[in-house]
């Protein structure tokens, strides 16, 4: 089964709502939200645990999916859905 994995940049809401319209999908299963075991950490800054409130947060989202054809469903819906919030999308094979 092909796996889907992408990283979302952009609000809760952002992500609440990728995640219910990949849930929609027919044939999908398995929609997690992996947890971010590095959270509130900055690259840039000195003082790493402060995020500004301007910055999106990042959800790593995994989808399962039954074929190659549903997977690039899966990837056309998520970026749709994610332009349509302005939120940033990034598909990767590992996080």
């Amino acid at each position: 089964m092909p796996m889907v994995r992408f990283r979302l940049i952009g609000s809760r809401d952002d992500a609440d709502t990728v995640i219910a319209a990949l849930h929609g999908i027919n044939n999908i299963e398995h929609v997690e939200e992996i947890d971010d075991l590095m959270q509130g950490m900055r690259d840039d800054s000195s003082s790493s645990e402060s995020v500004s409130d301007s910055e999106g947060q990042v959800y790593y989202i995994e989808v399962d999916a039954p074929n190659d054809q549903i997977a690039d469903t899966v990837r056309g819906s998520a970026e749709v859905v994610a332009n349509d919030r302005d939120a940033g999308i990034e598909f990767v094979d590992e996080f």
